[in-house]
């Protein structure tokens, strides 16, 4: 579903992407791990077109989207996209059945107000939320509910192929697990493809099919979660025990 094949990208001096190569099959579920700074973010909004390539090729079921213009064919490939943001970036002054309903309020997705609203409730249930949520401000939920209301929206126009950047940030251990649980849930039951940027471990065995690791710009190792444990790997090896000894060399 997702190919990156030999994507470059820079800004001024600083060479984030040295040439990443990865490939997301369709309905699986890749987790991309790395240090910060290491490029993971600039690697999703190079899928979404955010950010354009200095070299490399991204193709999104086949069709290549390295170079995608602003017409509404462009707004035609970003309604196949949902995105879990690591804040939750929930609209203040809105509701949070507005917030669910966003992109069914306007643009290529639009949908009767009412039917709009019927779809975000139905979502907020899908999530573990009760219907007497929908009508309040995100600043009346407390953050794991708030990371569920942004899951919702995540899911809300049924995307093929849903982002989560560093969703249990911020979560304490019980309703991290709980956020993984829904993400896994809902990815198979959709049968979307997921790509998911985290720094907890325990979040990547409970989601991932497959891991990527991403190092000094470029994929260091990729393979199934299984065999994440025994890849053998200095770099992965490191990570995952958290040693600050090691091939990575530790900002002090």
């Amino acid at each position: 579903m997702i190919t990156l094949e030999n994507v470059h990208k820079s800004f001024g001096p600083k060479h984030v992407l040295r040439g990443v190569s990865l490939h997301v099959p369709k309905g699986e579920s890749m987790v991309i791990i790395g240090g910060s700074g290491t490029g993971k973010s600039i690697t999703i909004k190079s899928v979404l077109g955010l950010i354009t390539p200095d070299e490399g090729r991204i193709l999104v079921d086949g069709q290549d989207v390295t170079n995608a213009d602003t017409s509404a064919s462009r707004d035609a490939f970003l309604a196949r996209f949902g995105m879990l943001f690591q804040g939750g970036a929930l609209f203040d002054s809105l509701t949070v059945w507005q917030n669910v309903a966003f992109r069914l309020l306007r643009g290529a997705l639009k949908r009767p107000k009412s039917e709009a609203r019927e779809i975000a409730i139905e979502k907020l249930r899908r999530v573990g939320l009760t219907p007497d949520v929908a009508d309040l401000f995100p600043s009346e939920l407390s953050g794991g509910m708030q990371k569920r209301v942004g899951l919702a929206r995540a899911i809300a126009a049924e995307p093929e192929i849903i982002f989560f950047d560093e969703p249990t940030t911020g979560l304490d251990p019980i309703m991290s697990g709980v956020i993984n649980d829904l993400i896994r849930e809902i990815v198979v039951e959709m049968g979307a493809t997921a790509m998911t940027i985290t720094h907890d471990m325990t979040s990547v065995r409970a989601i991932a099919d497959k891991v990527a690791m991403l190092h000094d710009g470029v994929i260091q190792w990729t393979g199934p979660v299984s065999d994440m444990d025994t890849s053998g790997d200095p770099y992965l090896s490191q990570f995952i025990m958290g040693s600050a000894e090691g091939p990575i060399e530790a900002v002090r």
